[in-house]
């Protein structure tokens, strides 16, 4: 955990804490906002949700189950026709629901305001705080100055307000194109804050919305509405990204401006993670140019994307936890999320046997007809999953990479006249290699020890090497994706000679394997069920595309590989 984490987030009385939660503690024994505590998780549906999101709701709605009576209100600022759509909308709730959290009754869309919203607005042009201006948008841009360079006021900054209510009213009747007018706030063209230099509050946009339908063609900006929409619902916390420090000023200034309620604002440092984009822009542009199949791509950060990784919401509540709050941005090491990925799993996962790439080994000493059942425990973090029987016959497949004919130091897997340990089941020894024509291996001569059944024999030999294994003739085939990180860059955003993000996507991302071997119990999984692959890592049944004729397994998140470490070190 990084320092700047560290120094955010503390624990008091064993719960944790951090800056937000003292500030509500210190609200609540002043009796501000009367002891009410009221926050809200408020996404624009033009996209799905990443794993920076998750870090919202679990902060928005965690705080607020905290607090007795404490309510999260999940609101939909769709503010914006253009790039909105229903999908969306299903998807976050979707992805609320899965983590854990639970809005209620208190579902609420930005255009549920709209009128009110523009009431507003007339009421600030009636108090010659707003005005209609003909300028473009590339003309409002050149008039803004810079951060060294005051502003220019607009030639229409002066219209009446008779004037202005009537270019407004017209507007709303749709009697201009798109881009014609605007509606501006009047603030102060000379003001430090760019953001109060007459920002627009209102556009036109003939634009079908995902809810209204067609009833607006002037539609609100994001910062004229942000403020209102938690004025209007009684938040009490506002709890933003740090992003909206700059822009605090300017709600603050309309809501004082209306004489409304005043909820108070709180910034906090957004989530950034190493190897990982978080932009929507970015991440729409992977989903279009395919280099993914789609926002639920294992490899994407998006909720959905984690979900069908195989990812748990405990998981990810509990990453949210760790990392804290803090007030300054900080880059989060992928590391803790799957720390807290495998700590979940391991306790929750079944364990299973699976051959990835699979070597036939044939028991020469072993009956032929003979099939045994080996009791293996399902899951040892928790016994109350009980145990399971796994076939076992002369004919089985082990892991390729398992066996070296030639084998180095410090090598405990199987050789040939090496004694190993099949989990589960008996020891055995790698006697004669097969090859084919292109003197490929192909299968391995073993024999067993029979007095050895279930790993151990009476007189106490030490075998270092255990293997995992699946009879050939009971094992299902199933398809395998191995995923990795999407992108091989820490930093992404930091292509070669000033390059596209793109530059830096792993072409190794996704490996399928299509001729696994797995338990005979596995021809049963149900999408979204975790297990663990002995040896190999956790994976989860595909939401989408397993089926009992077709099953197919993602890789969450690998084992750590101790021969992998010794190897390095031999090398």
């Amino acid at each position: 955990m990084s320092d700047e984490i560290k120094r955010a987030t503390n624990i008091q009385n064993g719960t944790p804490t951090n800056f937000i939660r003292q500030i509500i503690d210190e609200d609540l024994k002043s009796g501000k906002y009367n002891g009410r505590v009221h926050t809200r998780f408020p996404p624009e549906p033009n996209g799905y949700l990443h794993i920076g999101h998750a870090k919202s709701i679990c902060l928005n709605f965690g705080l607020a189950e905290s607090y007795p009576g404490g309510k999260c209100n999940l609101r939909f600022d769709d503010t914006n026709p253009v790039k909105e759509e229903e999908e969306f909308v299903e998807s976050i709730k979707e992805d609320i629901r899965w983590l854990g959290f639970d809005s209620e009754d208190r579902l609420y869309f930005a255009s549920d305001y709209f009128e009110q919203m523009y009431e507003y607005a007339v009421q600030l042009i009636k108090t010659g705080k707003a005005y209609v201006d003909d300028l473009t948008a590339e003309q409002i841009r050149e008039y803004r100055g810079t951060l060294t360079e005051p502003g220019k006021e607009s030639p229409y900054r002066n219209r009446n307000v008779d004037e202005n209510l009537d270019l407004f009213r017209r507007m709303r009747a749709g009697e201009f194109p798109d881009g014609a007018k605007v509606l501006r706030a009047k603030i102060d063209m000379s003001h430090p804050n760019l953001n109060m230099r007459d920002p627009v509050m209102y556009r036109i946009l003939h634009a079908s919305h995902h809810r209204a339908g067609d009833t607006w063609c002037i539609y609100p900006m994001y910062d004229w509405a942000h403020g209102l929409e938690d004025s209007i619902e009684g938040i009490t916390h506002s709890i933003c990204t740090l992003e909206f420090e700059d822009h605090r000023p300017l709600y603050d200034w309309f809501l004082d401006q209306l004489g409304v309620y005043h909820p108070q604002q709180i910034e906090f440092a957004r989530l950034n993670l190493n190897y990982t984009v978080m932009s929507k822009r970015k991440l729409l542009r992977l989903v279009r140019e395919n280099y993914v199949s789609g926002w639920d791509d294992p490899r994407m950060p998006t909720i959905s994307g984690l979900r069908r990784r195989g990812y748990s919401p405990q998981a990810i509540r509990e990453f949210a936890e760790r990392i804290g709050v803090a007030k300054s941005n900080s880059v989060v090491d992928i590391a803790l999320l799957e720390h807290c990925l495998r700590e979940d799993l391991n306790k929750r996962a079944q364990r299973v046997m699976a051959v990835l790439d699979p070597l036939k080994i044939v028991i020469t000493n072993y009956p032929e007809d003979t099939v045994e059942e080996m009791e293996a425990v399902n899951n040892p973090e928790d016994e109350s999953t009980g145990t399971r029987t796994i076939p076992f016959s002369r004919e089985l497949y082990i892991e390729r990479n398992d066996f070296r004919e030639e084998a180095p130091r410090k090598w405990f897997r199987l050789a040939p006249g090496k004694e190993v340990r099949l989990k589960h089941g008996y020891y055995i020894t790698c006697n004669e290699v097969i090859r084919n024509d292109k003197n490929e291996i192909i299968e391995l001569r073993c024999t067993y020890d029979p007095g050895s059944r279930g790993g151990w024999t009476e007189d106490g030999r030490k075998v270092k090497g255990t293997l995992h294994w699946v009879s050939a003739a009971h094992a299902v085939k199933a398809e395998v994706r191995l995923y990795e990180n999407l992108f091989f860059a820490e930093n992404p955003e930091s292509a070669p000679d000033g390059g596209d993000f793109t530059a830096n996507i792993n072409p190794d991302s996704l490996k399928i394997l299509k001729d696994c071997r797995v338990e005979p119990g596995l021809k049963n999984a149900k999408a979204g069920e975790y297990y663990q692959f002995l040896r190999q890592g956790y994976f989860v049944a595909d939401a989408k595309d397993h089926s009992t004729d077709h099953p197919v397994f993602n890789r969450t998140v690998g084992l750590r590989d101790s021969w992998a470490k010794i190897e390095k070190k031999l090398k």
